[in-house]
């Protein structure tokens, strides 16, 4: 079995020689500090804490209730919240929490559809199935690429829902918070805003303010655009706190992963203090790249008004095979992406756009020139239709000096793999 064990460390060996030498372009990804890598792996992997801060369920937490109350405060200053809970184990589970708070079975719900951005966890396959909910989806405006207000608020006052969604997994304009809030006052609906793509924009002041916009439930993944290690937060407002807090535990979660609360602690800390630069940068550049795109060739949506305003690009590349088709062509040349679909799709196996997401090369210390160069990149491997492999070599070439993860107080090599402190346990 040892030899099991040593060919299960060479493919891990592997995966970290291929993001080494990559361009990681997954809109849902990022990397954490070296500080957070550490803590991920220290003893706190191996314990339980079930309860609350100061009212533990077993004896030895009086670390982690260091550790967790830091994580909480550190949320709050951060966001400016009334309430945080830190203990969902991922995105899907926090919406899972979130939603059993605030609706009984056969309430009424209103969210985005996948093919127009909404994440599967919305969808009437997942939590709205589990709770038993009626769900209506958004009116949207597909030339706008987002939620479609003056409809919106009139499907709201008609239907009457219990709980409104916003949020998704195609997020490249802040969604109507404010304008939903107005309509959800006037049928006694609670606001759900699922922040797990743009939390880090969020935190770091570039894209809305949720909380100041009428959401009474912010509910995010802590590892996208916010580079967290995974797992989850929900942040709320303090008249439904205990809701939130009963959901969670016990109604969700029985232990939360006591490791990510420590690097979600340091990963606050790091986005307090370079949160907004980070932000700012990722910004930028999803402009930059998607302007480089379009000067390429590409169908980039949403030229008439800048593209993007959040980490994301999405693209339509149904003249050049589809989605699933450029995704594949360009992961040969070592650039990540994903095919996604966009609102006229029907099948989530063939669609026609991909999606791409600038957070992880942020993080790595690319700027506006990297953008410009791996648009062109993207453009000869699909467009002029060049020699993958030759594109791959220059890929790596252009990785070679992007090796050092930035905005946190480390800043060390991300990609180095501890091959001779495995061999130790070998």
């Amino acid at each position: 079995m040892q030899a099991e064990t040593e060919s299960i460390v060479e493919v891990v060996r592997r995966h970290h020689e291929l993001y080494k030498n990559a361009l990681p372009m997954i809109a849902s990804e990022n990397i954490t500090s070296n500080t957070v890598r550490i803590l991920l792996s220290s003893d706190l992997s191996h314990r339980y804490a079930e309860g609350d801060v100061g009212n533990r369920f077993y004896q030895g937490c009086e670390y982690i209730d260091e550790i967790e109350e830091k994580a909480i405060r550190y949320a709050k200053e951060l966001f400016e919240a009334e309430h945080v809970n830190v203990k969902p184990t991922s995105g899907v589970n926090a919406n899972i929490a979130a939603l059993f708070a605030l609706t009984s079975p056969r309430d009424k719900m209103m969210a985005l559809s996948i093919p127009d951005g909404g994440h599967i966890s919305h969808s009437r396959y997942s939590i709205p199935a589990i709770r038993n909910l009626a769900l209506d989806t958004f009116p949207y405006d597909a030339k706008e690429m987002n939620i479609d207000v003056t409809k919106m608020v009139k499907e709201i006052k008609l239907k009457k829902p219990s709980l409104i969604l916003l949020g998704g997994s195609l997020f490249l304009f802040p969604h109507p918070v404010s304008e939903a809030r107005e309509a959800a006052d006037e049928v006694g609906a609670r606001i759900v805003y699922d922040a797990s793509h743009v939390l880090g924009l969020i935190a770091g002041k570039k894209f809305q303010d949720p909380l100041r916009e009428g959401a009474d439930v912010v509910a995010s993944s802590t590892h996208k655009t916010f580079p967290g290690p995974q797992g989850a937060i929900i942040l709320c407002k303090e008249n439904v706190k205990e809701k939130i807090d009963r959901a969670v535990f016990p109604g969700t979660v029985s232990n939360h992963h006591l490791h990510h609360v420590a690097g979600l602690a340091v990963t606050l800390a790091e986005m307090m203090q370079f949160g907004e630069a980070y932000a700012s940068q990722i910004t930028t550049n999803a402009k930059v790249l998607a302007q480089g795109l379009y000067e390429e060739g590409f169908d980039v949506l949403c030229e008439h008004k800048g593209f993007t305003e959040s980490h994301q690009i999405a693209i339509d590349v149904f003249n050049h095979g589809g989605g699933a088709a450029v995704a594949e062509k360009l992961e040969r040349a070592n650039i990540i992406t994903n095919k996604n679909m966009l609102p006229s799709d029907k099948d989530p196996a063939e669609p026609t756009g991909i999606r791409l997401g600038v957070q992880e090369l942020t993080r790595i210390g690319m700027n506006e020139s990297e953008m410009r160069e791996i648009a062109s990149l993207i453009g000869r491997v699909v467009i002029t239709k060049e020699d993958e492999n030759k594109v791959r070599e220059e890929v790596i070439e252009l990785r070679k000096d992007f090796q050092h993860v930035q905005y946190c107080f480390d800043g060390k090599d991300m990609y180095k793999f501890p091959e001779k402190k495995m061999k130790k346990f070998l």
